[in-house]
């Protein structure tokens, strides 16, 4: 399989992606945990059917130390026992702000409510931007059909 542009070569769609990288390291950058952002950006990925970053976060992840197990049960957050209260505030977040579309009136105040118990108004500031970062890079590379399997941690930066 072979993406239907390059995002890197294309003259607008680089310049639009070189934003959106400077995006995320001002993120990077702030007090929210990174092991959080990494699982925030493994599950939009999930819920967007974007191979490449699904593969690119597992991956970041894990060269970050985080373990396998809980990788694994980021699908299926609600059931598993490894995450904690903030990170599964996270998730939800991350979720409900992914699936917009589905829900009339956007995230939920009771979703954000909860984020609001776990984080500090930097910190939601930055999931907001997590989940707004993540969520362009799916759309992108879903659009151009960018594959999966090759990525390597530290590839673009």
């Amino acid at each position: 399989m072979e993406a239907r542009l390059n995002p890197f070569t294309n003259p607008v769609l680089g310049k639009v992606f070189k934003h959106i990288v400077a995006a995320n390291k001002v993120l990077e950058e702030s007090t929210l945990p990174r092991s959080t952002q990494e699982l925030v950006k493994l599950r939009a990925s999930q819920i967007n059917g974007c191979g490449f970053c699904t593969d690119m976060h597992f991956k970041d992840a894990v060269h970050a130390g985080e373990s396998a197990e809980r990788l694994n049960l980021v699908a299926a957050w609600r059931e598993a026992t490894v995450f904690t209260e903030a990170e599964r505030a996270a998730l939800e977040f991350a979720e409900e702000a992914t699936r917009i579309a589905d829900a009339a009136g956007g995230v939920p105040d009771a979703v954000w409510a909860n984020a609001a118990k776990h984080y500090d108004e930097e910190q939601l500031g930055a999931l907001v931007g997590v989940v707004t970062v993540i969520n362009a890079f799916n759309r992108g590379n879903v659009a151009i059909q960018t594959p999966a399997g090759d990525y390597q941690p530290g590839q673009f930066g």
